[in-house]
């Protein structure tokens, strides 16, 4: 008998220690956090004024060709195809370009919105790489064209804008933010963080992965006067400040410290390639930067775009990748 209750004994408390398991199993169940809302439809910019064009319908464009010293009208696709030919290779990986012709869409709008026309009379844009983007339509083939036609129409919006539709060569494999990178006076719009960047491509030349690059200290002192400060000479320079991607915000001639950003400008950008600098020196009268990457570093790098699409990431992957919390929609059919 008693071996009986003994039993039964072990049976009640295997009974209730069951159930209490299974009701704390429900309760968690119970206060699992809700499923994610679903994204919310983007907001549609108008198409801007300046352009006369209803909303829905491809806008024509006015366009400044320098190279030539007339305005040329066209549909707005054939200036887009136009700036993919001129910014990025014809042969690369289709997502790639498709990346390019989306920013490159997104770019003009922008400028119209925000300047309304070019500094050309009777133009909204031009060709001048100084105001606004590379245009060649003899790099513009089939590949190009196919890439502009697959995108249609998209540009990148965040909240209900157009997004600064910044990009550059290399990014040396970190982006930058927009004031450390361009010295923007506008602050760091939301869309812009540091991400890492696949700039790791072995066809990437040699002198924009890391390069040197050296300037006489006159040719120095004449660059720090164009971004507004005096300096006659000068007995030391150093990187000052970093940004977030480590990039020099500021170089620092004696006590006196210069926007990096504004003295590469001034320099020349093809010569001080970028701001991602690993060492400025002072040999006699010789200033020497060592530097990583080529361009500002702000948005898309084109090489990291080229090696994600050939891991297979599609153009909308690219651009989410280095616009943060943006969307992609389509203006007209």
């Amino acid at each position: 008998m008693n071996a009986i209750k003994s039993k039964w004994g072990r049976f009640l408390i295997i009974h209730v220690v069951f159930v209490l398991i299974v009701s704390g199993c429900a309760r968690v169940r119970r206060t699992e956090p809700p499923a994610p809302a679903p994204e919310q439809p983007a907001k549609k910019p108008a198409i801007p004024e300046a352009l006369g064009s209803p909303n829905g319908q491809e806008p024509r464009l006015k366009v400044y060709i320098k190279e030539e010293g007339r305005v040329q009208e066209m549909p707005f696709e054939e200036y887009v195809a136009g700036v993919v030919g001129g910014e990025i290779k014809n042969d690369w990986p289709m997502e790639a370009i498709k990346a390019q012709a989306i920013i490159a869409r997104t770019f003009v709008l922008k400028f119209i919105k925000d300047k309304g026309q070019s500094k050309y009379a009777n133009a909204h844009i031009s060709t001048d790489i100084e105001e606004a983007q590379a245009w060649n339509m003899e790099a513009v083939n089939d590949r190009i064209r196919k890439a502009v036609n697959e995108t249609r129409g998209q540009v990148i919006v965040y909240d209900g804008d157009y997004v600064n539709a910044w990009f550059h060569s290399n990014a040396g494999g970190k982006t930058a933010t927009a004031v450390e990178g361009l010295a923007y006076k506008e602050g760091n719009p939301p869309y812009i963080q540091t991400v890492d960047s696949p700039d790791d491509s072995s066809l990437i030349p040699p002198d924009e992965r890391n390069w040197v690059a050296e300037f006489s200290k006159q040719e120095v002192i004449r660059a720090v006067q164009q971004t507004g400060k005096q300096i006659d000479d000068f007995s030391s320079i150093k990187i000052g400040k970093r940004g977030p991607s480590g990039r020099a915000m500021e170089i620092m001639l004696d006590s006196i410290p210069v926007s990096a950003p504004d003295l590469r400008i001034a320099l020349g950008s093809t010569r001080m390639k970028s701001t991602l600098l690993d060492e400025v020196r002072l040999e006699g009268d010789r200033v020497i930067f060592k530097g990583r990457g080529y361009g500002h570093g702000v948005g898309m790098s084109q090489w990291g775009a080229y090696n994600m699409a050939k891991q297979g990431k599609k153009a909308e992957d690219i651009i989410r990748h280095y616009f943060k919390g943006v969307q992609i929609i389509k203006l007209w059919p």
